[in-house]
Order: structure tokens, then sequence, then C-alpha cells
């Protein structure tokens, strides 16, 4: 079976590719460069080439190639999507979109998500646009038999990524760096939503799972750890496998958008919400699919990684400025608000 990833080298798509070659997958990465993070996978044969480039080069490129599956992590507009139909249509018998589980309905009509909860994110020009590129590959589906399958990732981690609500996803050991300093570390609201987190190989069972799975064309799925944990939870135990206890200033996400607009999408229109995700449609089609990292054992072992390397632990100097400022303004409106849980 042969398998084109379009990126490849990214914290999701890196473990998807070694595990489909480990699964006997012929997988080649169209890819401008190579990552020194995400080197290619030993086994992956590299095509070198801008996917955003000249659409000449792209079709000389792939010339004579055709695909069991063409798994695009880089579409992030319709655009992007015309121009792979274009790459595409009479090259793969499957192409899986990478999408996003911030697509689903903000604020949420409820809790427990399912893939046939409504697309909606007014807060999150991101999110809409994967809304527009699944709404355009459908409609190819329906009218030309275009063999689309869609996933949704939601906040999946690997080593290389601590998440956080409220954190630097280009620098993320930033939050880990003010724990340990006895910094305040932000979360918003209360601290109750419930959330789910992903380790990036568990991810890559059920996303495999699905590659070339003739009965998938045509279908989405979210792929997810069935952990449900609160936002403290998950920042309680992140302090935990770092050895000391956070102190945690709660402050509403609104006030944190106000503050910062360019939150608003990544708050308001997902992670200040409630999301748990039902996955018994990618367990019914991927049976031996299964989440077996937990937090507690993924967030100390991304935590390992970075401290195994004193480069990987580059702080976000920008954002500690932001937050700074922002935790001082927030306890000059509200001095009553004090101690590790405010």
């Amino acid at each position: 079976m042969k398998a084109l990833f379009i990126g490849g080298t990214g914290l999701i798509s890196s473990a998807c590719v070694e595990r489909a070659i480990a699964g006997g997958w012929d997988v080649s990465l169209l890819n401008r460069g190579v990552s020194t993070k995400y080197p290619v996978p030993h086994g992956a044969t590299l095509l070198q080439g801008d996917v955003h480039g000249n659409p000449e080069a792209l079709q000389t490129l792939l010339s004579g190639q055709t695909f069991d599956t063409v798994v695009d992590w880089l579409a992030f507009t319709p655009d992007d999507i015309e121009r792979d139909l274009g790459l595409f249509r009479d090259r793969t018998r499957q192409f899986i979109f990478i999408s996003s589980a911030s697509a689903y309905q903000k604020p949420p009509a409820h809790y427990l998500i399912t893939e046939e909860t409504p697309l909606e994110n007014p807060y999150w020009d991101y999110s809409r646009n994967k809304i527009a590129c699944e709404n355009r590959l459908m409609r190819e589906y329906r009218e030309r038999r275009f063999p689309v399958t869609i996933v949704r990732p939601s906040l999946t981690y690997g080593p290389s990524q601590i998440p956080f609500c409220v954190g630097s996803w280009n620098h993320p050991y930033t939050v880990i760096d003010r724990m340990k300093k006895g910094k305040s570390v932000i979360v918003p609201g209360d601290g109750t939503s419930l959330w789910v987190v992903t380790w990036n190989a568990d991810f890559a069972k059920g996303f495999c799972g699905l590659m070339g799975l003739e009965k998938a064309v045509g279908e989405a799925f979210h792929i997810t750890s069935d952990e449900v944990l609160t936002w403290d939870q998950i920042y309680m135990e992140a302090g935990r496998a770092a050895g000391v206890e956070p102190d945690i200033v709660h402050i509403p996400s609104d006030l944190l958008a106000a503050h910062d607009p360019e939150m608003t999408g990544t708050l308001l229109g997902d992670k200040s919400h409630s999301a748990v995700f039902d996955n018994r449609k990618i367990k019914s089609y991927v049976p031996d699919f299964s989440a077996t990292v937990p937090w507690s054992e993924g967030v100390r072992r991304a935590i390992a990684w970075h401290e195994a390397d004193p480069a990987r632990c580059v702080l976000d100097e920008e954002a500690n400025r932001k937050w700074d400022v922002l935790l001082d303004a927030y306890r000059r409106a509200y001095p009553q608000a004090t101690g590790s849980l405010l």
C-alpha cells in the first residue's frame, strides 16, 4: 500500500508516518524541507517540494505517481482544497483531510461531542476555514465521488509539546518554568471545564487504522483519548510532574480575550468550553484503537524530553510579559483574590 503525506514532519503527522511505515505502508512525504525537531522517519521517501508553490512544478513532481491514500496535513483554506482536488482527483483511492475538532459548535449545545455535532464556530477564522474545507470536499464526494475521509484531531500532544489552555505553543516549556519558579499560571474560568488531551502515538493508532479503509470514504471521525480531566487537574498534574504545586490563578475567559484578542479563537472558540468526545465511531471502524497513555504519564514524558536538552527549554519572554501584566492588573482589581487557587 502506497501513501503520500503532504507535510508529515509535524507533531501529529510524524507519529502517524512512523506507525504507517511500521504497518507496512510505503510512505512518501511531500515536504519543502527537513524539520530538525521531526526529521523524515527512517523508511519514508522525501519528495522535496512546496505544496503552496508553483502548481506546474507540483504536477511534474507527482507525474506518473498514484497512491492508495493521500493525507494533507497542510490544508487550511478552501483554496488549498481546490489545489488538492486538481492534483489528486485521479491519483488516489482515498484523500484524508485533517480538519479540527475546534470546528464543532461553539458554544456547544451538549457537552458530549459526536461526529454529528454541528460545525459552527463564530470565534475563530481557523475553525471556520476548516469547516469550509470540509463542506467543499463533501460536495465533491457527493457530486463526483471524490474519495474523501475527514479526521478532526483535538488537542494532541507529544514529547515536544506540553499543552495548556493559556500557554505558548512554540515554547511550551514556558509554563513549566513558571511553575518551577513559583510564578502564577493562568487557567480560564474557574478551572472546572472538562477537556481531553491525546498523546500523538495514541492518535496514530486510530488514524492509521483509517488509511486504506474503503468504508471510511465519505465519513468524518475524531480520534481522542477517553480520559476526561478538568483544566485544573491538567495543570495540577503537570505541576506534580515538574515537582511543584502550581500557583493557579483563575481569570474569566472573556477578560483574557479582551486583554489579548489573539486568544479569542483558542479560548472562546475552543478551550474555555467543556469538550468530551464520544469515540464510538472510530472504535467501530478501527476496533483495536485505544488511547493508552494517560496525561499523568504523557506530561512526564514531555517534560523529560524538554529537560534532556537545555536548547529545548527556550522560554517565550513575550508571553511571560503579557501574563505578568495581566496578573498584576487582575490582582490590583481584585486584591482579595489570593492563595494558590483564586
